[in-house]
């Protein structure tokens, strides 16, 4: 993705997706593509927790190598697991790890899936770049999921450990070991402070010198500035902003600012323009703004808005995304019902 400043053509399957140049926004400086950070952040995982009666056991191993700076964690065997699809009487298991408490800055590793069986054998070993130091305030969720064909996974068990709390330098902490794996209790929304965003919004219905179509209008976000968002790593933040319309995934619907760097309180004052929408399509989208830290690694999740009606719901199907607080969904309202007025609030940022 190259930083850019130009116009995308809002689009689901009905308008031509082609972004044009707009000379009279702010540019962007060019940066360097990104890394995938575990994947898309644009939905939750589907996932059905609690359907199925945990049992079972996973053996595994975790080492850290210090001459490559990566954790290893050796994931051999699964045994005794229940039974996902009660239907078919089968499961086809797969493992899945996260470091916690930020499930999404260095992303998830997954194993291969083993179809039909209850005794899945693995050995297979994930790794995470990450400085050994770091691994103090982390937890390591290794968890077991049965792989469903329609996307709706089934969760099987999973194990906690504080990393913490490990002790490196002992070699029996270097063992394969057997853990009983446990039902999840409760998922916890991550609640601390990730800062805030000022932003701007405005509908345009008849863009002037626009497009020939009269039907259609133009949505303008002005990312002003951020506040106070947290630290990743030592006392450095380099930080800029990805806006994407959901529900376009599509590449060139996305846009983002320049970096701003060294600071918690970057000033981004960047104006990103979406066309193609007819007032109707304003109910039915979202925008998603995420924030992150720049790291020539990789980049770090540190927060997001997803700004839209909230109904769960886009035209006419289901969808995880449209999840705005009725702090969100109030400006996009206040936009809706004000066209050619700029709308301006300060918003919390939360996990998407």
């Amino acid at each position: 993705e190259t930083d850019t400043a130009s116009e995308s053509s809002y689009s689901f399957g009905r308008i031509k997706k082609s972004p044009s140049s707009l000379t009279n926004l702010s540019s962007s400086s060019g940066m360097a593509s990104l890394s995938s950070v575990s994947g898309s952040l644009m939905s939750i995982y589907s996932a059905d927790f609690g359907n199925v009666d945990v049992k079972g056991n996973i053996q595994f191993a975790i080492d850290y190598v210090e001459q490559l700076n990566e954790l290893h964690i050796f994931i051999c065997q699964c045994k005794d697991l229940a039974v996902a699809d009660v239907k078919r009487q089968r499961s086809d298991p797969y493992v899945k790890t996260y470091l916690l408490p930020e499930k999404y800055r260095l992303g998830k590793r997954k194993t291969s899936i083993k179809k039909k069986t209850f005794n899945p054998v693995y050995n297979e070993i994930l790794r995470y770049k990450i400085e050994k130091e770091l691994l103090k305030n982390q937890s390591l969720n290794i968890s077991v999921w049965h792989n469903d064909t329609f996307g709706r996974n089934s969760f099987l068990g999973e194990v906690e450990l504080d990393l913490g709390a490990w002790v490196w330098n002992d070699p029996s902490s270097k063992q394969i070991n057997w853990f009983p794996l446990k039902p999840r209790v409760a998922i916890t929304l991550n609640l601390e402070n990730r800062g805030e965003m000022k932003l701007a919004l405005q509908y345009v219905p008849h863009p002037i010198g626009g497009k020939k179509t009269l039907s259609t209008g133009e949505v303008h976000i002005w990312v002003k500035e951020c506040h106070n968002l947290p630290l990743l790593r030592g006392n450095r933040l380099n930080s800029f902003i990805k806006c994407t319309i959901l529900p376009d995934t599509s590449r060139k619907s996305r846009q983002k600012t320049r970096t701003v760097t060294k600071t918690t309180n970057p000033v981004f004052n960047h104006t990103m323009v979406y066309d193609g929408f007819r007032p109707e399509d304003l109910k039915e989208a979202c925008i998603e703004l995420t924030v992150w830290d720049h790291n020539k690694l990789a980049n770090h999740f540190l927060g997001g808005l997803r700004i839209g009606l909230g109904t769960g719901k886009s035209y006419g199907t289901t969808v995880d995304w449209m999840d705005s607080t009725s702090d969100e969904t109030a400006l996009w309202e206040k936009m809706m019902n004000s066209p050619n007025t700029w709308i301006e609030d300060i918003l919390p940022l939360r996990m998407l």
